[in-house]
């Protein structure tokens, strides 16, 4: 058996390295979803940390239903987004993928920006459970979301944005 000392100055310079690592992938899941097709559409934006994400979106018009309040698809793309991401910053090299999502609708939005902030609330060897509660622009809930997830096969890389 082989052992060492590791000094606690090296200890703090690889702590930092795998840090600079983590922060890394964020930046990364971020920027693949700013790229998204969906993304450039409705205009969200992400910011995301280990376990946890938060997606806004502004609310415009062409983003309403006939009843002029935002549609419930976009309520579910902010909240699964938020979920998803959270996710996502835990697997690392694969694309995760969205087994089942719920959504619970509690009341419309027609002006502001909503904000769906996701965070991972339990993992097992192949699956994550993460929720994410969508806010209006008064911070009022208006929305809640709660899904499982698992590592897909796709690999993260620069062909799907991860860059």
């Amino acid at each position: 058996m082989c052992a060492f000392k590791v000094s606690k100055t090296s200890y703090l310079i690889f702590a930092r390295m795998e840090k600079m690592t983590q922060e890394n992938h964020y930046r990364k899941l971020e920027n693949m979803m700013h790229n998204a097709p969906i993304a450039r559409l409705t205009g969200a934006r992400i910011k995301i940390g280990k376990g946890k994400a938060e997606v806004t979106v502004p609310v415009e018009r062409q983003l309403f239903h006939a009843a002029e309040a935002m549609h419930g698809a976009i309520y579910f793309m902010a909240l699964d987004n938020a979920a998803w991401f959270a996710v996502n910053s835990l697997v690392e090299g694969t694309f995760a993928l969205t087994v089942s999502f719920n959504v619970y609708f509690i009341r419309p939005v027609n002006k502001g920006v909503i904000r769906a902030s996701g965070r991972v609330t339990n993992a097992t060897r192949t699956q994550y459970f993460a929720e994410a509660v969508l806010y209006d622009g008064d911070d009022h809930e208006i929305a809640r979301g709660s899904g499982t997830f698992v590592a897909g096969k796709t690999k993260l890389s620069s062909e799907i944005g991860y860059k």
